[in-house]
């Protein structure tokens, strides 16, 4: 197992998140994220609060 880094800045419904990897950024509210990490890969991510029930789906590679 090796070392990781990961920051999170979050001002009201944005997030930027700061890793080894580079930097990402997110929106949304409890409810709903739409995310880009840092090597560019996109999805949204649907949650029920205070369950732990989440659903996460990619968004843009189509096959």
């Amino acid at each position: 197992m090796g070392w990781s880094y990961r920051k999170s800045l979050r001002k009201g419904p944005f997030r930027i998140n700061l890793s080894r990897k580079g930097v990402g950024h997110s929106v949304g509210t409890r409810g709903a994220r739409y995310t880009r990490s840092a090597d560019g890969r996109r999805h949204m991510t649907f949650r029920i609060p205070g369950t732990g029930l989440s659903w996460r789906r990619p968004l843009g590679r189509r096959r």
